[in-house]
């Protein structure tokens, strides 16, 4: 599995929002400067944020982004399947039609993959992003 440079960022700018703790808002400008990530790409991913429940949006003089979720609720998990959709070793254990030999019931590699998938999903749901802030 391949992390792409997309979740990458949004799981910093989901950590520099929990530094700032859910009633404090930062402009996607000054987020995008304080992370060195390009605005344009910054405003894109805060937009899949908002739309995933994430961060929320305020308009305005006033307005910014703002995490809309506790901390403590937020895993890694989550915004990486927010961003890349569902964590995944090998296609044939997220789609078992994509198995060329339809042997996905009884191919040891299709389990171990499964098996390998199921621990990198446990790692990344049992780490959230107040345990990010206390390291």
């Amino acid at each position: 599995m391949k992390i792409t440079q997309e979740a990458d960022y949004a799981l910093r700018i989901v950590l520099n929002l929990s530094k700032l703790g859910m009633d404090n808002r930062i402009d996607a400008k000054s987020l995008s400067e304080e992370e060195r990530i390009p605005t344009r790409f910054t405003l894109k991913i805060l937009r899949k944020l908002t739309q995933g429940g994430i961060t929320r949006a305020y308009r305005g003089v006033h307005g910014g982004y703002a995490l809309n979720q506790n901390p403590q609720d937020l895993n890694l998990k989550i915004v990486i399947e927010l961003i890349d959709g569902p964590i995944c070793v090998n296609r044939c254990v997220y789609d078992k039609e994509f198995c060329n030999l339809k042997r996905t019931n009884h191919c040891s590699i299709h389990h171990v993959l499964g098996e390998v998938k199921d621990l990198l999903t446990d790692k990344l749901e049992s780490v959230n992003f107040k345990d990010l802030l206390e390291k």
